[in-house]
């Protein structure tokens, strides 16, 4: 059985570290070069760093904050936010990422992903998903709909068709965001997440609602998930990536240990 990753976000605006509730209100609440280094130190599987406004804004990611962060840390890292060609893909993982998330520009340029899998490999593209919960209809059959822009848009696409349709592209791996949960510290979207990640065959992260371990044991058991992104439960402090993965080892989740 593959250890369960316990996986820091880090979203980006102008250079700060932020964080907000439901994509809203971000607030800066530090330096993501430090706190990258901080999580690396503490036993963190990955890092995912996200530009966050880069997509709304039209603009491409700060290839220089992406630079600084690869060089202070030394386990898989992925970007994404702004990235909607093989040129931006090519730029950041020569900037120093593992991987690179594509997000809203997947949904208007599918082809993106097919064409970073054959380019890059399947290994190196995430596609990331936000999702907000609706009524079910003929266009959403599952109740669980795809937005993008930062949640600014709405584009009537159903969330277990998409996940489908991005494993045929050749997505290596989902990171899957509850907008509905998204900075509640309420816990994870669970049936969305198990949804997902029964619908495809590749890894399914579970993201947004992160409040306390316990959460995380519940996204990789109950919702089947692969791995479990974090955010405001480390930032701002209540808990250590050491404490969280200890808790999920104690509860018999395998996870790389540290400690």
């Amino acid at each position: 059985m593959l250890s369960k990753r316990v996986i820091p976000c880090l979203d980006v605006n102008a250079g700060k570290l932020t964080k907000g509730i439901r994509f809203k209100d971000n607030a800066v609440i530090g330096d993501p070069v430090e706190s990258a280094k901080l999580y690396y130190e503490e036993g963190a599987d990955e890092i995912v760093f996200y530009d966050i406004t880069a997509s709304a804004e039209g603009r491409g990611i700060m290839l220089q904050v992406v630079e600084e962060v690869a060089r202070n840390i030394f386990i898989p890292f992925s970007v994404g936010g702004g990235i909607s060609t093989l040129e931006d893909m090519r730029a950041v993982l020569l900037a120093g990422s593992e991987k690179v998330s594509v997000n809203s520009a997947a949904v208007e340029n599918p082809r993106i992903i097919a064409e970073g899998a054959e380019a890059f490999g399947s290994q190196c593209i995430v596609v990331g998903m936000d999702v907000l919960k609706t009524d079910k209809s003929g266009q959403i059959p599952s109740g669980y709909e795809v937005v993008i822009h930062g949640g600014r848009k709405r584009v009537h696409l159903d969330a277990l068709q998409w996940a489908a349709e991005v494993e045929r592209l050749g997505a290596g791996e989902i990171c899957l965001n509850s907008i509905d949960a998204d900075g509640t510290r309420e816990g994870y979207e669970l049936e969305l997440t198990r949804l997902v990640a029964q619908k495809v065959r590749i890894p399914v992260i579970a993201s947004g609602g992160a409040g306390h371990p316990e959460h995380m044991v519940q996204a990789v058991t109950e919702g089947l998930a692969s791995a479990a992104l974090i955010a405001s439960i480390i930032h701002y402090g209540e808990f250590s990536i050491t404490g969280i993965k200890e808790y999920m080892y104690q509860a018999g989740i395998k996870v790389r240990r540290t400690w």
